[in-house]
């Protein structure tokens, strides 16, 4: 279930873009977002920011030469961007002409101010956990700048409902207000509460179960680097 937030949103962040493309650019993305980028997505992305907003999949710039180059993501955040490349061996590494043009690109999109960050996807599928490390490290600065995707006023929330988020992030994002209850030492009834409001203010998603669409639990759909838990 923990997953379900992700499934819906990629979907919805996949479609919107596919719609507003057409010709190869359209067909890049089709081609282009698959394992690897999928992976990269859900286990680095998502469990960073929650959001998808300002991230271009199969983002299309231009070489040195003037050559159309696909890239896997690109970031853009005002005047800032932060290209992504997931790095598969076998796709990047036996052929040593493409190995050397791949080097080139990264070359040449740094002298145009890009910010490159390569990833190895045997990491990625391997120590998740390390490459996310590295980019919430690398991104630090400009995470705590933004809430919500791009806005920089940020609300303000109470003690209880800051414990909350923080509780869900420990627990994969995921509060079941009983459990939480007793780990804070308060009534059940006021984590439900709190964590209704915070539903209400686009930081939990409530978690249908079963045929009842019963709630039991809630999900934390923020960014683990926002201020706001602090």
């Amino acid at each position: 279930m923990r997953g379900l937030s992700f499934e819906i949103e990629h979907e919805k962040w996949i479609n919107k873009h596919l719609s507003s493309r057409q010709g190869e650019r359209k067909d890049a993305l089709k081609r282009g977002h698959g394992y690897g980028n999928r992976m990269f997505a859900e286990k680095i992305w998502w469990t960073l920011l929650g959001h998808f907003t300002g991230l271009h999949p199969e983002y299309e710039v231009k070489d040195w030469r003037g050559r159309s180059y696909f890239l896997d993501f690109i970031w853009i955040l005002g005047g800032l961007r932060f290209i992504f490349e997931i790095m598969d061996y076998g796709s990047h590494g036996k052929d040593r002409s493409k190995y050397r043009l791949d080097l080139n690109r990264g070359l040449f999109l740094q002298s145009q101010e890009f910010h490159v960050i390569a990833i190895s996807l045997d990491e990625m599928k391997e120590n998740p956990s390390f490459v996310l490390a590295m980019v919430r490290s690398i991104l630090a600065p400009y995470l705590s700048a933004i809430q919500d995707g791009s806005e920089a006023v940020y609300r303000k929330f109470g003690k209880i409902e800051r414990q909350l988020m923080r509780l869900a992030i420990r627990h994969d994002r995921i509060v079941c207000p009983s459990q939480a209850a007793k780990e804070l030492e308060i009534h059940k009834q006021t984590v439900i509460k709190y964590c209704r409001e915070l539903v209400e203010q686009g930081k939990f998603r409530a978690i249908p179960t079963g045929t009842t669409g019963k709630i039991y639990r809630y999900e934390y759909i923020g960014s683990i680097q926002s201020p706001d838990l602090l």
